[in-house]
């Protein structure tokens, strides 16, 4: 049985990873969330209840498992605790089975405001406006607050004051927008620090033990490959590494002590929010896949954008994380499609150049169109089934048929919302 899986998205993110994070977690020790905020989503379904968690890894819902930030997630104190509230009220007690990294980085009101600022003012390029990208800004600029930082209230309170400063003379000066009071910031996070400190723990550390008593560590990724800031759709991506090497940098973990990574896949295509999508469609088709399969964001509820499987954007993923194989989620939503598209390579509309990779820049994806291949669809229903030959012949094809194009295997095909409505081919996967 593989002991250290990265779980991550392969396209553009809310492929269904919460559901098989928390399917793979049932015997894990440790959960791990190693890069994103809370500008991420997981929705389960257990027992017919949907639960919807932000930050907080999907696996937390397993008794004995214990949920890990790392220190690539950026942290949004206030969030985070309303996040364990609501699901204390659900019954669902989790606050002293969460820890993390003392390198966490805050995020913080002025981080919002920018970010909304920036959208108004400069145009959008479809954030959620949850303050994330400012604050891995921060980061990188080496001005940023970290939650350790909370032990020291008045170097805290100090830096604080510099950083709002620097903030509100951009949002007066050039946005054009009313002052963050410093005061009220700081009275804040102040009130929720001695929380948040009990849950520090040297992640590194703690991993390294685990890995050393051979016990199972689930990693999970937040968004999708191609919102990664290297190897994504630049400039509309997200602002940290969402790709199979975030999992190192996210949780101090060395890559040699990973065993599996599973790509998560939607049996179709999805984005929501700006930027390039090759294979999206529209109208009827484009209702059909939104209605069927709840095409609705998590956390922020905006629509998204469908389309069919691109399978040259998928190659490319499985080259950017090394892909050990594949979950193929939301099959059931192709029930009733007389034929089914996959996408095999693209066509370059100004010089006619057939590409079987995925474009570099912007301008690049704006003159390409799809070149697809046509499989026979399924009038079965295929929502909760549990193995291979329960499937329609014709389902049976298109996995066989994306699997011969890949080149790698897909381990587990998930039938329905319910961590329950799963299809497992890997028996390594049977835990």
């Amino acid at each position: 049985m593989y002991k250290n899986i990265i779980i991550l998205g392969a396209q553009w993110g809310d492929e269904g990873k919460g559901k098989i994070v928390d399917l793979l977690t049932e015997k894990a020790k440790y959960v791990v969330r190693y890069q994103g905020g809370h500008n991420a989503g997981h929705t389960l379904v257990v027992d017919g209840k949907k639960i919807i968690l932000h930050v907080i890894p999907s696996g937390i819902l397993h008794k004995n498992t214990i949920g890990i930030l790392g220190n690539g997630v950026v942290i949004c104190p206030f969030s985070l605790i309303n996040e364990l509230n609501n699901l204390e009220n659900k019954g669902i007690i989790v606050k002293d089975k969460i820890l993390m990294s003392e390198n966490c980085f805050l995020i913080l009101p002025y981080h919002v405001r920018m970010d909304i600022a920036r959208e108004k003012k400069t145009g959008s390029i479809g954030t959620t406006k949850r303050g994330i990208g400012p604050a891995y800004e921060d980061k990188v600029a080496r001005r940023g607050l970290r939650i350790g930082d909370l032990r020291d209230p008045d170097n805290f309170s100090m830096h604080l004051k510099k950083i709002i400063d620097y903030y509100n003379y951009q949002l007066v000066n050039y946005y054009e927008e009313k002052p963050i009071s410093y005061k009220n910031i700081l009275t804040e996070i102040m009130s929720l620090s001695e929380i948040l400190i009990n849950m520090v723990a040297d992640i590194p550390d703690v991993l390294d033990a685990a890995i050393k008593s051979n016990e199972l560590i689930i990693f999970e990724g937040a968004q999708g490959t191609f919102l990664d800031i290297d190897h994504g759709t630049y400039p509309y991506v997200t602002s940290s590494n969402s790709t199979a090497g975030g999992a190192c940098t996210g949780s101090g973990v060395g890559p040699l002590n990973f065993d599996y990574v599973l790509g998560v896949v939607k049996a179709y295509t999805t984005r929501v929010g700006n930027g390039p999508f090759p294979t999206e469609v529209f109208n009827k088709l484009d209702a059909y896949f939104c209605d069927r399969g709840s095409e609705f964001g998590s956390t922020t509820g905006r629509r998204r954008r469908t389309g069919w499987l691109d399978l040259v954007a998928l190659k490319r993923s499985i080259r950017i994380n090394s892909l050990s194989g594949l979950c193929l989620t939301k099959l059931d939503v192709l029930d009733g499609l007389k034929e089914i598209k996959i996408c095999t390579a693209y066509k370059n509309l100004n010089n006619n150049v057939i590409m079987t990779n995925t474009p570099f820049f912007i301008k690049d994806w704006q003159v390409i169109e799809p070149i697809y291949e046509t499989l026979s669809g399924w009038n079965e229903n295929t929502v909760g089934m549990n193995s291979l030959s329960q499937l329609p012949l014709s389902a049976r094809n298109y996995i066989k048929r994306i699997e011969e194009i890949i080149e790698i295997p897909i381990d587990l095909i998930s039938t329905g919302p319910d961590r329950k409505d799963i299809i497992i081919l890997n028996s390594l996967f049977n835990i």
